[in-house]
């Protein structure tokens, strides 16, 4: 595992997708942040008024910044959970923590899961490193469906608990 892609390092491939992931989930917190600032007269502002990110900004009420780290274990929530963070003014000192860890579990996800499988698929890795990373995919993907099921239950009025006070 030490040279990954055309020779690259693990450290160096893990710290440019954790930079990629930080870069572009702050560049989401921010644009919703300004669409909300902007109200009804910017282009953005429509994406805000879709369901799923309606209940991405109730998760977030009621689960804080976790629900930050938590969205990029999740395929379609994670846009949509930091573009709600941002309108609903999350305070940066609790979104970027947030965030880097976020990014973080990301970039090893796909450092080592995701590349692992490009590998094994091309025969460049023995299969057991498929099966390995098939398995730690396995648990990520039933760990976001559990927060995905979380909000849309939310969203519908579900079971859960009432917002906390700040």
């Amino acid at each position: 595992m030490e040279d990954l892609v055309d020779g690259w390092p693990f450290w160096v491939v893990l710290l440019a997708f954790w930079l990629g992931a930080l870069a572009r989930g702050t560049a989401t917190y921010w644009l919703g942040r300004g669409v909300r600032a902007g109200g009804a007269r910017t282009r953005w502002a429509r994406h805000l008024e879709r369901p799923g990110v309606a209940r991405a900004e109730r998760f977030v009420r009621r689960v804080g910044p976790p629900a930050v780290t938590l969205g990029f274990l999740t395929v379609g929530l994670q846009t949509a959970i930091n573009a709600s963070s941002g309108a609903l003014r999350m305070p940066l000192r609790r979104f970027a923590p947030a965030v880097a860890a976020g990014a973080l579990l990301w970039a090893l996800l796909y450092t080592t899961v995701g590349l692992a499988v490009v590998d094994a698929a091309l025969g460049r890795l023995p299969w057991w490193w498929l099966l390995l990373a098939a398995a730690l995919l396995s648990a990520a993907v039933l760990v976001g469906r559990r927060v995905r099921r979380r909000v849309e239950a939310e969203g519908a009025g579900g079971p859960g608990r009432p917002p906390r006070e700040r």
